[in-house]
């Protein structure tokens, strides 16, 4: 399958493909002229190249997830560590989401002078949001 063909059945523009290629993260078999030709299990590589995005990890550590070209080595610590990186996240995120919808629908004066929102304030300002649960705003 040339570059163009795998392009367009994975929706990864070319330009990316001959980066991951660069990057170690698929192989092409050779060339058709100009064109560099894949195996079709480039889909599936691709597929799991990124879910790895979509979770958050870095190409170098895909790259070591996704393996040799004939099987992913999956490395379990690595997945639970980068799901409880996630965990700490929905967290910070959930916490903050709750803050702003209590200020949006705060009966204060001003936002300034509701308590909740200025503990808001003063956790994003010391970083104290991290690990934050929505019941401490």
């Amino acid at each position: 399958m040339d570059i163009s063909e795998v392009a367009k059945r994975s929706g990864v523009p070319a330009s990316t493909l001959r980066y991951y290629e660069e990057k170690g993260l698929i192989r092409s078999i050779g060339r058709q002229g100009i064109r560099r030709v894949f195996n079709a299990n480039v889909i599936e590589r691709l597929a799991l190249i990124a879910l790895g995005r979509v979770a958050g990890f870095s190409l170098d550590e895909i790259s070591n997830i996704v393996g040799n070209e004939k099987k992913p080595t999956i490395d379990s610590d690595m997945l639970l560590r980068k799901a409880t990186e996630l965990d700490r996240t929905i967290q910070k995120l959930t916490a903050m989401r709750d803050g702003l919808q209590h200020a949006a629908a705060c009966t204060a004066p001003s936002h300034m002078e509701c308590p909740r929102f200025r503990r808001l304030m003063g956790l994003a300002a010391s970083g104290g949001i991290k690990g934050a649960s929505s019941n401490k705003l």
